[in-house]
């Protein structure tokens, strides 16, 4: 294999080291998820400003802050768990841009790549070599795209606007969420907690 760069910067085998770096293991979810930003940010004019948004809590999320500057903590990567493996860059400001998706219909040709997606045997089943090797075989063909056009309610960037204290727990919170924090709302991850 030729050093020329693949996914961003690097060959696969270097993606692959900036993944387990990364993500603690070198999960085929981010590996494939690589070549879906590749496919996408190819798909773009160059020069544009993107953001990004995530179909998908898992591995997608961290494929798009490795090959790009959009990270959930700078607000231009949105994520939605809608439990599907897609994944789209857009204009920043116009809301074009590309989905790319994993393809179903695409993995025939990539049995046990096809078999890890739609979770036909148990993780401890699956043939983790051959899902390796069919990825770096498959690549960018494995994917299928459609341009895409984001919602304006989704271009709207909200700031955060004024801070108050919250009357129950004295935490500082965005006005917007009410009189209340969202915690003491009961909006929170947590069954009980104490400030």
């Amino acid at each position: 294999m030729s050093a020329t760069p693949v996914i961003g910067q690097w060959s696969h085998d270097q993606y692959l080291e900036q993944v387990l770096a990364f993500h603690g293991h070198t999960a085929p979810g981010v590996v494939i998820g690589g070549y879906m930003v590749e496919a996408a940010r190819r798909a773009l004019p160059d020069g544009v400003l993107f953001d990004a948004v995530s179909e998908t809590v898992q591995c997608l999320p961290d494929a798009i802050q490795l090959l790009t500057p959009c990270t959930i903590g700078n607000g231009w990567l949105r994520v939605y768990n809608l439990g599907i493996f897609a994944l789209s860059l857009y204009d920043k400001h116009t809301g074009r841009g590309v989905r790319v998706r994993l393809d179903a219909e695409r993995l025939r040709a990539y049995p046990d790549v096809r078999s890890w997606f739609l979770k036909e045997k148990p993780k401890k089943e699956q043939d983790s070599d051959a899902i390796a090797r069919q990825i770096r075989e498959g690549g960018f063909d494995m994917l299928s795209s459609a341009p895409v056009q984001i919602h304006p309610d989704i271009l709207a960037r909200q700031g955060k606007g004024p801070v108050v204290r919250c009357p129950d727990c004295g935490e500082y919170y965005p006005a917007r969420f009410g009189d209340r924090c969202r915690l003491c709302q009961g909006n929170g991850p947590y069954e009980r907690w104490n400030s």
